[in-house]
């Protein structure tokens, strides 16, 4: 593979002072995995105020920093083709592939701002109603404008906006559908969420059903139809992990032991269809109710 090779140069401003070199390239670099910057480290591709380093050293305001990493190692591939799969003049909706955020620098949204903002008809506001984690893939459903963006907030609150997931899940569970009810807790310093079937302090309660859709008796495994009643942080992943079926590929709540056995490094989970069930006034949006996405597909039938 050819790598684009090019010397990247920092200065080192006031946030980073007294910090970590790791601390200001990572967060510099949205591509650059701790791998990759402890190998240039090795090989002293790195250089502060000209001199080589190998460790992890601490910067001060005003270092000057040199990185000889390729392009492809330091930046997020986000070159992709970006899959509207419905539109009108109100909302879209995207399928989101895996490896990028719904919201922040480099995202989904600021790649569709720039999209819009390239077409004839200018568009100047687009917000997303919801968020996948960044490894999750499928549906997200965007609003062009504020009073839009309202009415599907209210919508989900209310639950009058239905998503299902399928999940490639660790083993077969012995009730082939079911409705679970445990409690979640989230520890954002550690960026993760912990279950109790029981009420404790602090904890939230949550709804997860699911369905079996397909098994697989020779590898152990199974496709899980999921729908939340609760929209809580890593819901489906911790709580599937929870009564045993982690979802396949998840490093921070599967099995990495069975994650390596299958090749897999990021969660086989995705948001695959969203209906609108609008039982409230739904203003400039009533047009959508009834209607269904579906991998791709735009089924208008009434329910």
């Amino acid at each position: 593979m050819l790598y684009t090779m090019a010397m990247k140069e920092l200065v080192v401003n006031d946030k980073y002072n007294g910090k970590k070199l790791n601390s200001l390239l990572l967060d510099t670099f949205d591509g650059l995995s701790l791998n990759v910057l402890y190998k240039a480290l090795r090989k002293k591709d790195i250089r502060v105020n000209d001199v080589r380093v190998n460790e992890n050293v601490i910067v001060y305001t005003g270092d000057h920093i040199k990185v000889y990493i390729s392009d492809e190692q330091l930046e997020k591939n986000t070159h992709f083709e970006i899959d509207i799969i419905y539109e009108d003049e109100h909302i879209c909706i995207v399928n989101k592939p895996a490896g990028i955020e719904v919201v922040g620098e480099n995202s989904l949204t600021t790649l569709l701002e720039k999209h819009y903002k390239s077409e004839t008809n200018l568009i100047s506001y687009i917000k997303p109603c919801h968020r996948l984690d960044r490894n999750t893939t499928g549906l997200v459903l965007f609003a062009k404008d504020e009073e839009a963006l309202n009415i599907l907030l209210d919508k989900f609150k209310k639950h009058e906006i239905e998503k299902h997931y399928k999940a490639k899940v660790v083993g077969i569970p012995t009730k082939k559908q079911a409705t679970l009810t445990a409690y979640l807790f989230k520890d954002a310093k550690k960026s993760l969420v912990y279950i109790s079937d029981a009420p404790k302090k602090g904890y939230e309660k949550i709804v997860t059903s699911y369905q079996v859709m397909e098994e697989n008796k020779k590898e152990n495994t199974s496709i899980l139809d999921i729908t939340l009643h609760t929209g809580k942080t890593h819901q489906i992943r911790a709580h599937l992990s929870h009564i045993g079926h982690p979802i396949l590929g998840d490093g921070k709540y599967g099995n990495n032991e069975i994650n390596k056995k299958f090749g897999l490094k990021t969660q086989q989970l995705t948001s695959y269809s969203l209906t609108f069930h609008f039982k409230s006034e739904s203003g400039i949006l009533s047009y959508l109710n009834g209607k269904k996405v579906e991998n791709g597909t735009v089924l208008i039938s009434k329910f």
